[in-house]
């Protein structure tokens, strides 16, 4: 088609047939701007014209709804899905039977025989509604999905091209209905969803539940580091076309995490892609929580989150575990116990000044991944020793973390109580139920809610003043009893805001204080370091408050 005939209906205009000849035309007699004015009117009519790019139709930057920021930013008590769409031999085997030798990764499945039927055999029965029903009875409230890139092949083809997946698209092409179809069923029970991009085009570590056998080239590929970024966006996108399109919308996606486990080059280099990421993935929703692994040089990326400036939460995903290192195995269980109650020792601080220092920069951190293994050198016998490890931690991350998510939810061998989550449920290694536990539902008494409020606050404040009356110096304790106020009501907000729990008594806690607080007034001056004490304290005091009266 020629130009002439893209604007040929402007001949309709009420002129003379010699100005509109005239105007697409300038080689004749015509005054010098209107020349301009006509070139200038043909290209951008070409520009229109062009051919574009399939989109994604969504209202990206609408502001959330009240119940998408619930999800957000409450407590994430979770466990990660292990092994349904990126697949790990130790946990489910039988996917593998088949697989193209090494048949360690989803690529030597994908090369192997019948691969396509047996992986969506696989999708359609590793997770099923009893799974869902199960999860939700004990507490949780979020899962944590690995995918890998190939996985959005069914959104959109182009993810696969220029990679190791390009020819397999067939493959793996049936697996974004089911990711969205999980999506929908964890909405049914009330629980939120963390997609967690566990392998990026070019393998961001080397190792097989990124993706494929062979090694990393992520970092050393500017073409992989940058077609990972529109990877995101494509996957953002369709998730929100997918959620925008249910009446009513879903509001269960709770975050994106950009990588699994990074191993970079070099910090400047991960953290470099780390911000161009965070930019374009803004640009196309800025309200979604963004989570970011730490490398486990967890100071240096929370004060790279705390440079960072951020529309929503940037979350720092750290994953700890004491089963890997001749350290560890040369530890005894009870030492590790030990180490992780002591609030003087090392992973306690770490976590107490890391969380304080991220949620003052509006975001928050979670321990992504953890488990109750230990190597069998640490185990001294005690057959509670797992089991009090485990409330180690529960303690550890309930007390400064934003969430935590168990790794993995099942093995398909049962038994193992320290890896699989139903087995150390079911074995008593973990507890049977997380989190606080609707036993009634109080009808709302706002004289009594408000006289508690009040007579805490006041107390409160009492010890906060005499506390720093021993260090002479210009405060804002006014702040602090604001602080208390705001915080009492927002935790009562999320605590009766209720959730599609199916009855089973899970309650909405808020999890990010830091950053809620932060929300909740534009004074973040000098005297906000007191206001945010009290909105912590205030926190807590609403909590124990609720729980006394309505919880088991």
């Amino acid at each position: 088609m020629q130009i002439e005939d893209l604007i040929r209906p402007l001949s309709k205009l009420q002129c003379c047939s010699k100005c509109y000849v005239s105007l697409f035309h300038p080689s004749l007699s015509f005054p010098f701007k209107m020349r301009k004015f006509a070139e200038k009117l043909k290209q951008d009519l070409f520009v229109a014209h062009q051919p574009k790019p399939p989109t994604v139709s969504i209202s990206s930057h609408s502001p959330p709804s009240m119940e998408s920021t619930i999800y957000h930013y409450r407590k994430q008590r979770g466990v990660n899905l292990g092994s349904w769409f990126v697949l790990e031999r130790w946990i489910t085997d039988e996917p593998f039977h088949s697989a193209h030798a090494p048949a360690q990764s989803d690529l030597d499945v994908a090369r192997g025989s019948n691969a396509k039927a047996t992986l969506e055999k696989h999708w359609d029965s590793w997770i099923v509604e009893e799974d869902w029903a199960w999860i939700a009875q004990r507490g949780i409230n979020t899962v944590r999905i690995p995918i890998g890139y190939y996985h959005l092949c069914g959104a959109d083809p182009a993810v696969l091209q220029h990679t190791a997946f390009c020819d397999f698209e067939s493959v793996f092409s049936g697996a974004w209905v089911r990711i969205t179809r999980a999506i929908e069923m964890a909405n049914k029970y009330g629980i939120g969803v963390l997609i967690d991009l566990h392998a990026a085009p070019g393998k961001q570590n080397n190792d097989s539940h990124a993706g494929t056998s062979e090694a990393a080239t992520f970092f050393t590929d500017k073409r992989s580091r940058k077609h990972t970024i529109d990877v995101l966006c494509i996957l953002l996108r369709h998730l929100q076309s997918h959620a925008n399109s249910h009446s009513p919308p879903l509001h269960n996606l709770v975050g994106i995490e950009l990588l699994n486990e990074p191993h970079p080059s070099s910090d400047s280099d991960l953290q470099h892609w780390y911000a161009a990421a965070i930019k374009e993935l803004r640009s196309v929703d800025p309200s979604i929580p963004l989570y970011l692994g730490d490398c486990w040089r967890t100071d240096q990326y929370a004060d790279f989150i705390d440079r960072m400036s951020s529309s929503a939460p940037l979350v720092l995903d750290h994953h700890l575990y004491r089963c890997f290192t001749a350290s560890d195995n040369a530890t005894k269980a009870p030492n590790h116990t030990r180490a992780l109650c002591d609030p003087n020792a090392g992973t306690p601080k770490t976590f107490a000044r890391v969380s304080e220092k991220l949620g003052r920069a509006g975001g928050g951190m979670i321990v992504g991944e953890w488990s109750g293994a230990l190597n069998p050198r640490s185990l001294t016998g005690d057959p509670g020793e797992v089991g009090a490890y485990v409330r180690a931690q529960l303690e550890l991350y309930e007390k400064w973390c934003a969430g935590w998510f168990f790794w993995t939810y099942k093995k398909r061998h049962r038994g193992d109580k320290g890896w699989s989550f139903r087995d150390a449920v079911e074995g008593s290694v973990f507890p049977d139920w997380v989190g606080l536990r609707l036993r009634r539902v109080v009808p709302k008494d706002e004289e009594r809610r408000a006289r508690v409020c009040n007579e805490l606050k006041e107390k409160a404040l009492g010890d906060h003043t005499r506390y720093w009356s021993q260090y002479p110096g210009k405060y804002e304790h006014w702040q602090f009893g604001e602080g208390f106020a705001k915080g009492w009501g927002e935790a009562y907000m999320f605590l009766e805001s209720g959730s599609k729990s199916q009855g089973d008594g899970r309650v909405n806690e808020l999890g990010f204080k830091g950053a809620w607080a932060k929300r909740t007034t534009n004074d973040h001056g000098k005297g906000y370091w007191e206001y945010e004490h009290g909105f912590n304290q205030g926190v807590d005091a609403a909590t124990r408050d609720f729980q006394t009266s309505c919880c088991f």
